[in-house]
């Protein structure tokens, strides 16, 4: 019984490492493939549970989710002749294992080694076709569908992957450029600079005269007005003396007279040399003004 027991545990064992040697797992984000003796007998295996015959078929397992390629800048000339630094990076992804295998061995590193010049290849030629105001313009997203069409057809044909999408994160000019083109840009600034405050020069004097002119105007016709409120005032007084001097002529004078005391006298620092018989201090003498 006890011999039996170990004949059991090591057939168990022994069907255990068959099972692990033979049975292997693919993810959702993988696919595989199938090698006999180093040559491809199944491609593309999907998700799931699958079985192999050990020694004698090795498996080998891609990711097939969405890979980054991020390029170094480069420099390129563009359709008139102009220099740029373009700093780009490429979306891909694996369509076509057995391709992928055959052109990569598997190797995710090569696969970047040989997508990286054909992305500088196709850029470059895209870039020496158009402009550089066509570049920096809104026609960027244009700029990139050419180049996205010629090297998913090729990458597919050769490596068995598709470009999904190629885009530039930052065009810069070369350094030596770059300082001419900021030193013109700081000139024509300046330059619009010194026209807008002409203009607005200009404006402040057509503002300020105008300002002067209605000024002028406006002190003219109050003067204006005040003169002739002034006329009409002294008319109407006259009018009121001459009436009171008509009703009672002595107490007119009387009245007129006080009026003139009082503001002969309101300041007792004042010094007034008049002789005490003349007309003016008759009121001072009587009240009927007779001397």
């Amino acid at each position: 019984m006890h011999a039996r027991s170990f004949i059991a545990l090591g057939v168990l064992a022994g069907a255990a490492v068959f099972a692990s040697s033979s049975l292997y797992v693919v993810n959702e984000t993988q696919r595989a493939i199938r090698l006999q003796f180093g040559e491809v007998v199944e491609s593309d295996i999907e998700a799931g549970l699958h079985w192999k015959i050990p020694v004698y078929n090795t498996v080998r397992l891609f990711d097939t989710r969405v890979q980054t390629l991020d390029a170094r800048p480069s420099r390129y000339l563009t359709g008139d002749r102009k220099g740029v630094i373009v700093d780009s990076f490429v979306k891909w992804k694996i369509e076509d294992t057995t391709r992928y295998y055959e052109a990569t061995a598997g190797d995710e590193q090569s696969a970047m080694r040989l997508i990286a010049p054909r992305v500088d290849e196709s850029l470059r030629n895209e870039f020496g076709r158009r402009t550089l105001v066509e570049i920096v313009s809104e026609q960027r997203d244009e700029l990139m569908i050419r180049p996205i069409e010629e090297l998913n057809e090729a990458l597919l044909r050769e490596m068995g992957v598709s470009i999904l999408d190629m885009r530039v994160k930052q065009i810069d000019l070369p350094t030596e450029v770059s300082n001419s083109v900021y030193e013109r840009m700081r000139t024509e600034r300046q330059r619009e600079a010194r026209e807008y405050r002409a203009q607005g020069q200009e404006q402040a004097e057509r503002i300020r005269a105008a300002a002067d002119r209605n000024r002028e105007v406006i002190l003219a016709t109050a003067q204006r007005d005040a003169e002739i409120l002034r006329g009409e005032g002294d008319a109407v007084a006259a009018n009121i003396y001459a009436e009171a001097f008509n009703q009672d002529s002595q107490f007119y004078s009387f009245l007129r007279s006080m009026q003139a005391y009082r503001e002969a006298f309101s300041s007792k620092e004042d010094i007034m040399v008049v002789s005490p018989k003349s007309e003016f201090f008759r009121y001072l003498e009587t009240s009927e003004g007779r001397r």
